[in-house]
């Protein structure tokens, strides 16, 4: 599949840290009848991932929240114990963000968004982008043309997205 506006999500299986350890996330689930921003990103506690990425959607909560975004949620290929460990460090758990891991990058691979960067030790990455999904159709899909960067998939990128979008 090619990721796109109009695309349906897969029912994806991805993980979090719970009590207990690592549990299974249905992004199915989590996208049923629900209004989500999920953002995706090459790495926990990178660069731009970590700098601009991350904090553009902690500064925007409110606002996204005012748009009636039901949740926002991270997506990195990494294992769901530093997805935690990133979200805490950040403060991004603490603002409301959800971080889960794909770790087997299997949903990435299946929304055609990898990718690999040997050089910068990447191997199945995700690429950087932003979109909307509306019960679980992606009403709008913000990639990244570029590595390194992070307007087109901010936060703020996607509010006045959101604000051009047909009532």
């Amino acid at each position: 599949m090619v990721l796109e506006t109009g695309s349906r999500l897969p029912d994806a299986t991805l993980l979090k840290i719970g009590d207990k350890g690592p549990e299974p996330v249905s992004l199915g689930e989590r996208l049923k009848g629900r209004k989500v921003v999920l953002f995706a990103l090459p790495g926990a506690f990178t660069g731009t991932c970590t700098t601009a990425h991350v904090p553009s959607f902690m500064r925007n909560m409110d606002a996204l929240k005012a748009r009636g975004v039901d949740a926002v949620i991270c997506v990195s290929v990494n294992d769901p114990f530093v997805m935690k460990a990133w979200g805490e460090t950040t403060g991004a758990l603490a603002a409301g963000i959800e971080f889960l891991a794909d770790a087997d990058g299997s949903f990435t691979r299946s929304v055609g968004m990898d990718f690999t960067a040997p050089a910068a030790g990447f191997i199945g990455r995700s690429r950087r982008y932003a979109l909307l999904a509306e019960d679980g159709i992606v009403t709008i899909f913000q990639p990244e043309e570029g590595p390194g960067v992070c307007d087109l998939s901010s936060g703020e990128a996607m509010l006045e997205a959101m604000d051009k979008e047909p009532a």
